[in-house]
């Protein structure tokens, strides 16, 4: 499609630093305050506190040791809003004490707000709600 908008990448890129070195401070700077993370399909929280909340949760989940990177990235923008679509790339722990990567497919929206960009939707399971068995 065309080159993702440099202001917006390097905003995820913090993001994805943030939940691996488990900043949440940083990392809420990067929400919105009626922001909505799908945290697993069927829940999704909002609110920056809660969304803040599940962050520790999900660390805790993955005994500290998720560390989180982009692959490919396309951005859509449109009146003031971004949609993006990209692979989220998850370095898993695994039982051995190893990791496993885990590549998902995620959406998420982004919200301008002056000069910086707000993620206002941060659904890392991407289109494979569609697949979740109704709750």
């Amino acid at each position: 499609m065309h080159n993702p908008n440099p202001q917006l990448k390097a905003a995820i890129e913090a993001c994805d630093r943030a939940i691996s070195q488990e900043d949440y401070a940083s990392l809420m700077e990067y929400y919105a305050e009626d922001a909505a993370l799908v945290v697993k399909p069927g829940m999704v929280v909002r609110g920056k506190e809660n969304i803040r909340k599940a962050f520790i949760a999900i660390a805790d989940y993955f005994q500290h040791r998720l560390v989180v990177t982009q692959g490919k990235m396309e951005i859509i923008e449109g009146g003031g809003n971004a949609l993006v679509i990209m692979e989220t790339r998850l370095d898993i722990p695994t039982a051995e004490g190893g990791t496993t990567q885990v590549t998902r497919r995620a959406t998420y929206v982004f919200r301008q707000q002056g000069e910086r960009w707000l993620c206002s939707v941060d659904n890392s399971y991407g289109t494979d709600l569609l697949d979740a068995p109704e709750v």
